[in-house]
């Protein structure tokens, strides 16, 4: 089987020509392409992506679910594999997908750790590990088979944040979901220019607003008005 993997970027110079050098790097013969989908970005993600030479795709519209979907239509890959332009997979991402597969899982992803030394972000790699809704994020990347993101439908464009956690609770009323014990590093930049309290309770405040349905613009607006970027 061979793995295609979508990044969905806005305005991600600064880490996504890192990306693509460790995918690149790590890659073994099962990864089919490396595909690049731009939602509007105004620096020079793009430009920095085609000189590496991957297959770059502007977005029909700008959103990440959007994004998502429109990579995975022009994936050649048995299996989608969806990572955030600042998370940086496992070394060994190829084998390890390509082992839970084989073992009948149809979807999954890695556990998380933060790229800082910061003992109290050790909190949040550790949950990582549990399988429940509110420890799952796309930092820590996913993968699924392109049979089941097909009959799934793919993810949900009318979701402008959550996409990933609407999808994961989808997809596991029909699939095995495996959490893989190896971990992808993931930048603490939200931390960085917020407290750990605040970055916090922004998410519990967000996770329970998608949980009880409030409107997609309302979820964002509370997330940019909370959250310094």
């Amino acid at each position: 089987m061979e793995i295609s993997i979508i990044i969905p970027i806005l305005n991600e110079a600064k880490n996504i020509g890192n990306l693509i050098q460790h995918l690149k790097k790590y890659a073994t013969a099962s990864l089919a392409e490396i595909i690049v989908v731009d939602g509007g970005s105004k620096d020079e993600s793009v430009a920095i992506a085609q000189k590496m030479g991957v297959l770059v795709l502007q977005s029909p519209k700008p959103g990440r679910a959007v994004q998502m979907n429109y990579g995975a239509t022009k994936a050649t890959g048995d299996i989608l594999y969806f990572v955030h332009a600042d998370t940086l997979p496992p070394e060994d991402f190829c084998s390890d997908i390509l082992q839970a597969v084989s073992e009948g899982y149809e979807l999954g992803c890695f556990r998380f750790k933060f790229d800082s030394s910061r003992w109290i972000l050790k909190v949040n790699a550790y949950f990582t590990r549990f399988d429940r809704i509110w420890c799952r994020g796309g930092d820590q990347t996913l993968f699924i088979l392109r049979t089941a993101f097909e009959a799934l439908e793919g993810y949900d464009e009318h979701y402008i944040i959550m996409e990933e956690h609407d999808f994961i609770l989808r997809a596991n009323e029909q699939y095995q979901f495996k959490i893989i014990p190896n971990y992808a590093i993931v930048s603490p930049r939200k931390y960085d220019h917020n407290s750990y309290l605040r970055v916090q309770l922004t998410h519990l405040v967000v996770f329970n607003m998608f949980r009880f349905g409030y409107p997609q613009e309302r979820i964002v607006q509370t997330y940019k008005r909370f959250l310094n970027f």
